[in-house]
């Protein structure tokens, strides 16, 4: 059998280690189990906690440790969970737990985490170097404070050798699929996937994100142009237009709104208007046709080319997915 430990502490998403544990638990089982077979189960699953405490998860749900992580001297596989709590704070009480993750990173264990759990691994300097990616909310942060990670905020999963990471905060049964699939093949994955009633290979989580807008920069000018940009996006705008707004030349405009938004002025205005697509086909019956005029665009085939670029989806896809 496979060895699986789950890392617990303080403020950590319960379902993220209830959830992974009982999929990876039962990966061979439930299945059989509904098919009249005997079970075999692949993985032996474990909770690890420092000195075997207590996990007291954000939701306030207190978990048993079956093990100390000092205890732990092999495993197959490492995971790491959700940080549910303020983030910077859970990271400095949980310092300890860094010295572990090296330790069987060097062992050439499998390293796992979900959502905001990656930056455990970041801070741990596992990550270095390689494709990670976390929760989308959380990619400006991450970026900021470890340039020499490949962030791809984009992705539901990456996986770089033994380092795998899982993008949203419920994104634990794609990644405890995606390594059944790893320890036990396709097959094993897609069972455990139908016995539970989910998807699996959800692709990506740009569907699912909203635009970080960036206002808190120091640059009156800028912001200015963003608010003229938010009221008129809908409009024929033409970029030669934006620096006379605030009086600046072209070329020291583009610069500035680039250090400002870490976006082109154009990038910017199509943000803005895929954002308000997406809020129109999840709240109203308009047709995709009438949605692409009322944020500015009139050709459809270039618009569903730039929404499926910036979501994953095409706009048809993006309508059964979360229309209300």
């Amino acid at each position: 059998m496979f060895k699986v430990t789950i890392l617990g502490f303080d403020q950590a998403y319960a379902s993220a280690i209830t959830g992974a544990l009982d999929l990876f638990a039962l990966a061979g089982v439930t299945w059989q189990r509904m098919s009249g077979e005997a079970p075999t189960p692949f993985f032996d699953v474990q909770i690890a906690s420092i000195k075997k405490r207590p996990v007291k998860c954000i939701n306030q749900i207190e978990l048993t440790s079956h093990i100390a992580i000092e205890e732990v001297d092999e495993t197959d596989l490492l995971l790491v969970p959700t940080i549910g709590g303020e983030l910077i704070t859970v990271l400095n009480n949980n310092r300890a737990l860094l010295a572990h993750i090296n330790k069987h990173f060097s062992n050439n264990a499998d390293i796992a985490s979900n959502c905001s759990g990656a930056f455990l691994l970041a801070e741990a300097g596992v990550l270095k170097n390689k494709d990670a990616t976390t929760h989308w909310g959380y990619a400006d942060i991450f970026s900021q404070r470890y340039p020499d990670i490949n962030l791809c905020s984009e992705k539901m999963i990456t996986s770089d050798g033994n380092i795998h990471c899982s993008g949203g905060g419920m994104a634990w049964f794609d990644l405890a699929l995606l390594l059944i699939e790893r320890y036990c093949g396709h097959d094993v994955a897609t069972t455990t996937a139908k016995a539970h009633v989910i998807d699996i290979g959800r692709g990506e989580q740009a569907a699912y994100a909203t635009l970080r807008s960036k206002k808190y920069h120091q640059d009156p000018d800028i912001l200015y142009v963003q608010e003229w940009l938010e009221n008129n996006f809908n409009n024929r705008i033409s970029i030669n237009q934006l620096p006379a707004l605030v009086n600046i030349g072209a070329r020291t405009f583009n610069r500035r709104f680039k250090k400002a938004t870490d976006q082109t002025p154009i990038n910017y205005i199509q943000t803005l208007r895929i954002e308000a697509a997406k809020r129109f086909i999840e709240t109203t019956q308009d047709s995709i046709e009438r949605i692409i005029n009322q944020v500015g665009y009139e050709d459809l085939s270039s618009f569903t080319r730039l929404f499926k670029k910036h979501t994953g989806l095409s706009p048809s896809q993006y309508a059964k997915k979360f229309k209300r």
